[in-house]
């Protein structure tokens, strides 16, 4: 049987295949290090199973509305307006099954065959995968390190065509952990409104910022460019929750009614004991949020001064998110490998460290290391990269 013509241009996870692979070598007895996680290493906090918990036996096992219970929606309103001081209401919200399917439904309510998004490069690595699906055309424009990962007006504006439906703005970066300032998304807001483009904020990580740094949403500098935005939101990163497969969509009702009617057909429902749990997050105590960011800002700090001295690898710090992204260029060519590839597969390989490569993202040149994981499993793994390249060199 033949497969659809939509699945066969897709490209597999890149995050996936590294973490099967490290999954096969630990089931053979091998003692492996991944840092291919995208997920927080801390459990969900104990106020919130609870909630999901009593639900249950209160009998909140049925169906909601498909667009997610009225009580969930109104805690995201006023999480917007206690976080970002952004006024929406219940009909400007779409729950659904994560923040990932969230993006997955709008683009297949935006996209007509053809329509261009502007993705930036680095980028994760569903976004292409998902325009496609759509009928969409990823358009590149490159975020260079030089420039801490981030596109420019000048380049935004050189991408659109009038084929231009969206762009993605995705602050804090997954896989860079870049952050846009202010002023950056002010000049990239006056283009979109310029050329009425559409605006997807991807803002999963935005609890996650580090070193005095602030989040600001784009949809927060004007009501023009609150009207030009959708915002792509959820626990998952937040609460330490991306097994409870909770994200939702803030922005204009008709695009929000749209989404909800096509997730009637597709998902039906969030499940309803990971609505309370959502409910839970957003208004119960927000302490576990800040212990869990003040955890990645302390490893940060001391993972990204040892990386920069290992050899052959280069680094543009963080500001958000639980990613480093090294550039080790110049480490495959110490080491004599072809491509960042080889290079990630045969530290695998030889010293059991799992890395993501970059290529997956966008970036060849470059590695994600997930610091979601213990300070003592991470000072392991950097311990094992150096003496796999004073190996390799010599």
């Amino acid at each position: 049987m033949e497969l659809a013509n939509r699945v066969k241009a897709l490209t597999p996870s890149s995050t996936l295949a590294i973490t099967a692979k490290a999954n096969a070598l630990k089931a053979e007895g091998h003692d492996v290090i991944g840092l291919g996680a995208g997920e927080p290493d801390f459990n969900t906090p104990d106020h919130i199973i609870e909630a999901a918990y009593s639900s249950m036996k209160e009998g909140h096992t049925k169906y909601t509305a498909s667009g997610g219970m009225l009580r969930l929606k109104e805690a995201i309103v006023k999480k917007f307006q206690r976080d970002q001081q952004l006024q929406y209401t219940p009909q400007e919200i779409v729950v659904g099954t994560g923040a990932k399917q969230s993006l997955y439904t709008l683009f297949q309510v935006l996209l007509n065959e053809g329509d261009e998004v502007i993705i930036p490069t680095p980028y994760w690595v569903s976004y292409p995968e998902q325009v496609k699906l759509a009928g969409g055309v990823p358009r590149y424009v490159e975020g260079k390190e030089e420039n801490g990962f981030k596109i420019t007006p000048e380049q935004l504006s050189a991408a659109i065509t009038e084929k231009t439906k969206a762009v993605i703005i995705n602050s804090p970066s997954n896989p860079t952990g870049a952050l846009y300032a202010k002023e950056e998304l002010q000049q990239l807001g006056d283009i979109c409104l310029q050329h009425n483009v559409l605006i997807v904020s991807d803002e999963i990580y935005e609890k996650l910022v580090y070193d005095g740094a602030q989040h600001v949403s784009i949809a927060q500098l004007s009501p023009a460019l609150k009207e030009q935005t959708i915002i792509i939101n959820g626990v998952s990163k937040s609460h330490s929750m991306t097994g409870w497969r909770i994200g939702y969509a803030a922005g204009k009702s008709e695009i929000i009614k749209a989404m909800t009617n096509l997730d009637s057909h597709s998902t039906s429902n969030p499940a309803t004991p990971s609505q309370y749990a959502a409910i839970a997050a957003y208004e119960g105590t927000q302490e576990p949020v800040d212990m869990m960011r003040q955890a990645f800002g302390e490893r940060l700090e001391k993972v990204y001064k040892e990386l920069v001295t290992i050899p052959g690898f280069t680094c543009v710090k963080p500001q958000g998110a639980f990613y480093l992204f090294p550039n080790v260029t110049e480490a495959v060519a110490l080491t004599g490998f072809a491509s960042v590839d080889e290079w990630v597969a045969a530290l695998l390989e030889e010293e059991k460290v799992a890395l993501v490569p970059g290529s997956g993202f966008g970036s060849p040149q470059n590695v994600r290391l997930s610091y979601a994981t213990s300070l003592e499993t991470l000072q392991e793994a950097l311990k094992r990269i150096r003496r796999f390249m004073d190996q390799k060199m010599n």
